[in-house]
Parts: C-alpha cells; sequence; structure tokens
C-alpha cells in the first residue's frame, strides 16, 4: 500500500476511535467489526496509541466518542495503555467524552478507570429488554444484566447514560415495543437513541428476510415510531434529531437540550471530526478520510509509522454543502439559514429552494423566515429527502 502523506489544520476539536471487536456479531449488524482475540486486540491498541501519536499535534477535543464494535470489551490493561497514552498526548479533557459498552462487559473497575480519566457519558447498547428478542438479534447480554450495568455505571458516578433501542425487529409486537420503551425510560437515563432496523446487505437478518422467513410491516414501523415521540415526550425527553431524544436540565431551550449527544451534533452540523481505527471515517479540512476497514491492514501500516488511510476525498464545495444539509435536516432545529452560510459558504436559500419547497408541497418541510426544518411527518421520511439535497457535482 501506498502511504499517503496528509497535513492538517490544527486544532480539530471533535475526535472518533473506533474499536472492531465483539464477542459475537449481531444478526442486523452492517457495521466493520470481527470477533475479538487477545493477541490482535493487544496488536490493536499499539496500532491505536501510534495513530494517536500521529495526530495529537493537531487535535484538541471537545468531544470525544470510542464506538464499535464494542469498546467496552478491551480489557481493563488494554484500557489502561489506551488512557495513559491520551493522557501524555494531552488529549484529555474534553467536554463531553462517550465510550459505547455492551451491558455484558461493564465492569465496576472499568466503569471506575473511565470516570478517572475523565469519561462522562456511556452510550448502552440495550436494543430490547424482550428476552426473545435479544435471542432473535444475536444480542449476547439479558435484560438482567441491562438494569445490574446501569446500576453499575451509576454507582461509578456517571450522570449522563445514554440507552440504546431498536424498534421493528421482525417478531416485536407494539405490546413489546411499549414494555421496553417503559422499562427503559424508568432507568432514568439522560438520553435515549431509538433506531428502526435497518435490513443491511450480508448480515443474517437480511438473508432471512430474503428467504422470505418473515415479513416488513411498514405501517407498524411508522405506528411504532410515532408512540416513541409520544412517550418519550410524555417522559420528559426532547426529540432533538430523528432517532434522539435527551432530558434538559435548567432553562429551556428551544433549539437543543442539554444532554444532548454534543459528538454527533457536530457531524450533523458539518463540523471536522479526525477519526482513528480500522475503517474510521472523518472530516478534516473539507477533505473526508477514511481508515482501512481491515484491522490486519491498519496494524501493519501503523507499524511502519504512516496512516492506514484507505481514501482521501476532497469534496467539492457545493457537493460539501450539499450533504450537510442533508445531514443538519435530520435535527428537528433543522437549519437556521445564517448558521448554514456560516458553516458552509452557501446560501440554503439560493441552491436548495427547489427542494426546501419540494418538502413543503410534500408536508414534510417548514420554511420559516430564519430557517427551513422538517415536520414530524418529515423527520420519518428524512433520508429520502436527504437525497434531494446532495449535489454530486459543482
Amino acid at each position: 500500500m501506498t502511504a499517503i502523506n496528509i497535513t492538517y489544520p490544527a486544532p480539530v476539536q471533535s475526535l472518533y476511535v473506533h474499536v472492531p471487536f465483539c464477542a459475537t456479531k449481531c444478526d442486523y449488524c452492517a457495521f466493520y467489526s470481527e470477533a475479538s482475540g487477545g493477541e490482535q486486540m493487544n496488536r490493536y491498541v499499539d496500532a491505536l496509541i501510534r495513530e494517536m501519536e500521529l495526530v495529537a499535534s493537531s487535535v484538541k477535543p471537545r468531544t470525544v466518542f470510542f464506538g464499535g464494535g464494542t469498546p467496552s470489551i478491551l480489557s481493563l490493561q488494554q484500557w489502561q495503555r489506551i488512557l495513559t497514552a491520551m493522557e501524555r498526548l494531552d488529549l484529555l479533557g474534553a467536554d463531553e467524552w462517550t465510550i459505547e459498552c455492551n451491558p455484558a462487559t461493564v465492569s465496576t473497575d472499568k466503569a471506575s478507570l473511565f470516570r478517572q480519566y475523565g469519561v462522562n457519558r456511556i452510550s448502552m447498547g440495550v436494543q430490547s429488554l424482550d428476552a426473545d428478542l435479544l435471542v432473535r438479534l444475536g444480542r449476547i447480554h439479558s435484560r438482567e444484566m441491562v438494569f445490574k450495568s446501569f446500576d453499575r455505571l451509576r454507582g461509578a458516578g456517571f450522570e449522563n447514560i445514554n440507552i440504546d433501542l431498536m424498534f421493528a425487529i421482525p417478531g416485536q409486537t407494539m405490546e413489546t415495543w411499549q414494555s421496553t420503551m417503559d422499562e427503559a425510560i424508568a432507568l432514568g437515563s439522560e438520553h435515549l437513541s431509538c433506531y428502526e432496523v435497518i435490513y443491511e446487505e450480508d448480515t443474517p437478518l437480511y438473508e432471512q428476510l430474503q428467504a422470505g422467513e418473515f415479513d416488513v410491516d411498514e405501517a407498524l414501523a411508522c405506528a411504532m415510531y410515532d408512540r416513541l415521540i409520544d412517550t418519550a415526550a410524555a417522559a420528559g425527553f426532547s426529540q432533538y434529531e430523528v432517532a434522539n431524544f435527551a432530558r434538559h436540565e435548567g432553562e429551556p431551550d428551544p433549539e437543543l437540550p442539554s444532554r444532548a449527544c454534543r459528538h454527533n451534533i457536530n457531524y450533523w452540523r458539518g463540523g471536522a471530526c479526525q477519526a482513528l481505527g480500522p475503517s474510521a471515517s472523518g472530516f478534516v479540512d473539507g477533505r473526508r478520510i477514511r481508515n482501512v476497514a481491515n484491522t490486519e491492514r491498519y496494524c501493519e501500516q501503523l507499524e511502519l509509522g504512516q496512516r492506514a488511510h484507505e481514501s482521501v476525498e476532497q469534496l467539492p464545495t457545493l457537493g460539501s454543502a450539499g450533504e450537510t444539509a442533508a445531514f443538519g435536516l435530520r435535527m428537528n432545529a433543522g437549519w437556521p439559514f445564517d448558521l448554514f452560510t456560516q458553516v458552509t459558504g452557501h446560501d440554503l436559500r439560493n441552491e436548495w429552494e427547489g427542494d426546501m419547497q419540494r418538502a413543503v408541497d410534500a408536508g414534510w418541510g417548514v420554511q420559516a423566515a430564519e430557517r427551513f426544518h422538517l415536520t414530524r411527518e418529515g423527520l420519518r421520511f428524512a433520508d429520502t429527502i436527504a437525497e434531494w439535497f446532495i449535489r454530486l457535482e459543482e
């Protein structure tokens, strides 16, 4: 592989780290991940620290997010090495630092170690609290583990916890969905992320669908999404993005609840992000930079002292602005016109006037004097609307 040498403007204030290991591959998952193994995991940690060393001078993170895979599957010793390296490289002190955890891999010692180094937000992949559906999805945790791990995290001092849930799972009824929401909300978390099942090619769930083992009930999926919005609102959560709901503390904010995930907001608002680890995708200085989606190759490149980039794409300004427009419309607040111009250098009311009107005519969008945003129904079809705003060429 030919090394690609890149210089970065400093400082990038958002850092994403991909941990590719899982105990088992869930039936619905199309993200890059692989089975965990001690030797490969140690080699990955070595490579990750080398990659951190290469970018440290260009990063001063205000948000950090360790995603996966299952970051919490790394051992206590492996985490100790990563965290001490981050301390040495002056990468600690983020305002918001999230680590994704599986309920089956949250130990008291790990939770305490995370807090010691400044991790202040946990995203726990619960997906369902129905025992049969957890098996259906191929999850390794039980419903009992969810409650124990949540208590363990609270005991370690975590005051900002997200619960990931899924709906429209094959075999899931409205009753089981409502029960899962009620139990998850009763835990008292600060944030909910709730995703409809997507049937990605090359996953067991997709193969089962193609084989006719079950049918997709679009009407039920829509009804579950509506029930989610109403249930979350009744429990004090504010929806701020298609799939994300957060509590608010202090004075009301019409734009964002205080517990909203700031790292993800940076994505949706077109901000720069440095991304590390196999398959990680970042955005720096108008360039989309992807690492190789192969842990072996990733480690080999870092062992040679160079970044493991698979591609570096300089986006045309209009194309980049179109992507930013599409992502930002996933947020309930939509795009304030002045902010969009500040971020992209383009005026949403010029290049995308027809697309906004198309959404308004469909009942999916609202164009006010100072902003454009999607309606409740429009958010349901945000992916379709996003395609209208993409500009492939200058």
